[in-house]
């Protein structure tokens, strides 16, 4: 299994309230469909611990993947697309690392 982390801040201009209504009922729901997805969540990121610093980024996905060559066929589909570039309109320059558990 891989995870992968995508670390993210909102464009300037984009709602954090209309991307999380917009995460919570499209995006979660579309990706966690997926057979190649054992789970997906998307937290927001709040401060340093132990200090009122704020995070470097606001927001975090985590995809947990129980098969890479399923996933990329996956993505392809006309939903995951669309979702895709969803949210491109709201996150700027995102980070997609892939994990694994060691």
């Amino acid at each position: 299994m891989a995870t992968i982390l995508v670390l993210y801040n909102l464009k300037p201009d984009a709602s954090a309230e209309a991307y999380e209504k917009w995460a919570k009922e499209k995006d979660i729901p579309n990706v966690n469909a997926l057979q190649s997805v054992q789970q997906f969540k998307v937290v927001k990121m709040k401060n340093l611990l132990g200090s009122d610093t704020p995070a470097p980024y606001q927001y975090a996905e985590i995809i947990e993947v129980n098969d890479m060559d399923l996933f990329f066929k996956e993505i392809q589909s006309e939903t995951i697309q669309q979702g895709a570039k969803e949210f491109n309109g709201f996150a700027d320059n995102p980070s997609f690392i892939v994990c694994e558990e060691i």
